[in-house]
């Protein structure tokens, strides 16, 4: 196995406009036992390593350097980056001239840093400073492929964890964009203790509830996968990237399997829930300025419109609604009623969603990400389902995985840090119970749920919006009030299952439902709900400005009653609040 097959590239390759050196450069990282890339043709005209068209250079540029006929990626060195994402003459360059060491007395490596440094003008496999993306400040890391794969030695991790230092000192967030063969090898061992140098000191900027966002280029492998890239509190990624921590041939030829197609790729990792989005070179500057903005660090939060309204309980509104309970079941389950996304975006603006529980898979189920609620960052987070059958397979019929709780409680913890708001809507007939969810712990999942959301320092507001179904719906509603839809249900299993277990007849599910006490009313009446929202008759799309407009009516009441208790006491009230039960 030659280490050049770790990094054999198949969508990519390196724009280095302008530069007579590349072909010289080429030479050098070959020393590197890293496959040579295709050289590219100086002048007017550059040729697409993907599909093979000839491409004119201006275009390919204008085009942030994606293939205007295939849309494949060029890779790009770093100062082109920097001067892609940043504004206009805000960036300061740190740290350069840090005395490179050979700790190995590695025959020739010192001679081969220097003769990089040379050829491509860079000081190392990092550029590291402060700058400002669309008015705000960040601190920045670019890594650069030309040098030495953009491996990882003691250089660039002292780049990197002073950067990161230095933001923790400003108390400013800190972007890095990735793409590395992994540890540098000529410095062995060494270059092994970056990783946790590195993520150390990401340790203590997180402590301080600072941004971190992860921005995965091609190719990140190796020891920078293991280490700070998958650290991110967002963790992005460009289209196409290759990530993982062993290479595609080693994996391959270690269980002798050919991998599936798009294997380690930015589209896999999403699908497995690793990143939280992948972002096209056009957009990641209006990407990267929505994050920092819903990130911006607030000591006391205050509504723009602030009422003065007195409240210590939500009003409970007396409805003139008398259907009956089976007929509230139905009304609840049914397919015209507006789901968790509905809601959302009517509610809240410039949602952005996140994706992934970073283990395992993103589960379609559970939807979240963090919002602007009148000017206040949220974190809003729901139980989807789908209106038709396809889109219901795919969010399987509102029922979560493990993987779906894990996530909602990834973005619960998320929105503690930052100290924004979580409002969940809750709408599922349970969690899913089928053996790839004991397989991967259900029960464990919504335990940890309930066991973390009880200690959360920030407020939480939950609203049962269709059907509250057992554990499933428990499991985002342990919070400091709950609401319902007039014609939503709250049950410990839906009326079926009661019927089957206690009368071992399904066909009494009417009469159980009766009994089970599951409506709005009864659940206000045993002091479950704090209030019951109106749904002008029938929730449905029709109806759903209306709803929307009471649920914000509300909300803003609760937010300047919550928003100004510390953080132990809305622990300390939650916790009374369940143990009266």
């Amino acid at each position: 196995m030659v280490f050049r097959d770790m990094f054999k590239k198949t969508t990519y390759i390196r724009v280095d406009i302008g530069k007579e050196e590349a072909e010289k450069t080429n030479q050098i990282n070959r020393g590197q036992n890293v496959e040579k890339e295709p050289s590219i043709p100086e002048g007017m005209w550059t040729k697409c390593n993907v599909c093979g068209e000839m491409i004119y250079t201006e275009d390919l540029i204008e085009n942030a350097y994606v293939c205007p006929k295939c849309s494949g990626y060029f890779r790009i060195n770093a100062k082109t980056r920097i001067s892609m994402i940043t504004d206009d003459n805000s960036f300061e360059e740190w740290d350069q001239g840090i005395h490179l060491e050979n700790p190995l007395d590695f025959p020739g490596y010192e001679e081969k840093v220097l003769h990089l440094k040379r050829h491509t003008n860079l000081d190392e496999a990092v550029i590291t400073g402060k700058a400002l993306i669309q008015g705000e400040p960040v601190v920045i890391g670019v890594m650069d492929t030309r040098f030495l794969m953009a491996s990882m030695g003691e250089v660039v991790g002292e780049k990197i964890t002073r950067a990161v230092e230095r933001a923790t000192n400003e108390k400013i967030p800190v972007i890095l964009f990735t793409c590395s063969g992994g540890a540098r090898m000529q410095e062995g061992i060494v270059s092994l203790m970056q990783m946790a140098k590195i993520s150390a000191a990401l340790k203590r900027h997180s402590e301080e509830g600072l941004l971190y966002i992860s921005v995965l280029t091609d190719p990140t492998t190796g020891g920078v996968t293991a280490s700070f890239a998958m650290l991110g509190d967002v963790i992005l990624a460009e289209p196409g990237a290759l990530v993982g921590f062993a290479g595609p041939r080693v994996i391959e030829q270690t269980i002798g399997q050919r991998l599936p197609e798009g294997f380690q790729r930015s589209e896999f990792l999403l699908k497995h829930g690793l990143i939280d989005n992948i972002v096209k070179r056009e957009n990641m500057v209006a990407t990267l300025g929505r994050l920092i903005r819903f990130h911006q660090s607030k000591e006391k939060m205050e509504l723009e419109n602030e009422t003065k309204t007195e409240y210590n309980d939500l009003e409970y509104r007396k409805v003139t609604n008398q259907k009956g309970v089976w007929e509230k079941v139905q009304m609840a389950r049914s397919i015209e009623r507006p789901t968790s996304l509905d809601f959302i975006n009517t509610i809240f603006d410039d949602f952005y969603e996140l994706h992934g529980d970073r283990v395992f898979r993103d589960d379609g189920a559970i939807v979240g990400g963090v919002a602007s609620y009148r000017g206040i960052p949220v974190t809003v987070i729901g139980q989807q389902k789908g209106k038709s059958t396809k889109e219901n397979m795919k969010r399987n019929f509102g029922m979560p995985y493990p993987e779906g709780y894990r996530k909602a409680l990834r973005l619960m913890k998320q929105a503690e840090k930052f100290k924004r708001p979580i409002i969940c809507f809750v709408d599922t007939p349970g969690a899913f119970c089928g053996i790839e969810a004991e397989e991967r712990g259900q029960g464990e999942a919504i335990a940890k749920n309930l066991f973390e959301m009880a200690g959360i320092t920030v407020p939480i507001l939950s609203i049962v919006i269709g059907e509250g179904g057992s554990g499933g719906a428990l499991a985002l509603a342990v919070a400091d009030e709950v609401w319902m839809l007039e014609n939503a249900t709250y049950s410990i299993l839906s009326p079926e299952g009661f019927a089957s277990i206690l009368w071992k007849d399904s066909k009494r599910s009417e009469e159980a439902a009766e009994l089970m006490k599951i409506t709005a009313e009864d659940l206000k009446d045993l002091g479950i709900i704090e209030t019951i929202i109106s749904e002008n008759g029938v929730a449905n799309m029709n109806s759903l400005d209306l709803i929307a407009e009471e649920i914000s009516e509300q909300f803003e009441k609760f937010l300047q009653v919550y928003t100004k208790k510390s953080g132990e006491e809305l622990v300390k009230d939650r916790y009374n609040r369940f143990r009266r039960y």
